[in-house]
């Protein structure tokens, strides 16, 4: 499972949830930069450590050998929570987990290495384990 080694601050403050904001496309890393076949994300959501790992791991069987996989999301928010049945007040909870906050436009994962037909059908895989809705792209190569 992903998380970062070490943080500058261990609880982050929690932003606004702008559905403007949030539907806005991605400005970095929306183009396909080291494989041929992407994973690009539709739509807005946060994408935990656990996602991420589970899409990982249906990537990384597509692979097997002969492939290559690049992860290009990295789950460094914190997101913090409290015990159950704690009252109000008396602070903020404890990091739970880490997140990725995804935009319209991301890539994801990237593959290179196996046939397209693969590649496309173990792409969808990996995209229906996480919260947002995906699609394949092929690398345009000049």
């Amino acid at each position: 499972m992903l998380f970062p080694k070490k943080v500058k601050h261990r609880k982050w403050q929690t932003q606004r949830k702008s559905a403007r904001r949030l539907a806005r496309p991605d400005t970095r890393g929306t183009t396909v930069a080291f494989g041929s076949y992407a994973l690009k994300a539709l739509t807005s959501a946060r994408v935990t450590a656990n996602q991420i790992e589970a899409a990982r791991k249906v990537l990384t069987r597509a692979t097997a050998k002969a492939g290559k996989l690049w992860i290009r999301i990295f789950p460094d928010r914190p997101v913090t929570a409290k015990p159950a049945e704690v009252g109000m007040g008396t602070g903020k909870g404890d990091p739970k987990h880490y997140v990725f906050e995804v935009r319209p436009g991301r890539v994801l994962f990237e593959l290179d290495g196996i046939p397209e037909a693969s590649a496309r059908a173990h792409l969808i895989q990996a995209g229906s384990k996480l919260p947002v809705k995906t699609t394949v792209v092929v690398r345009r190569w000049l």
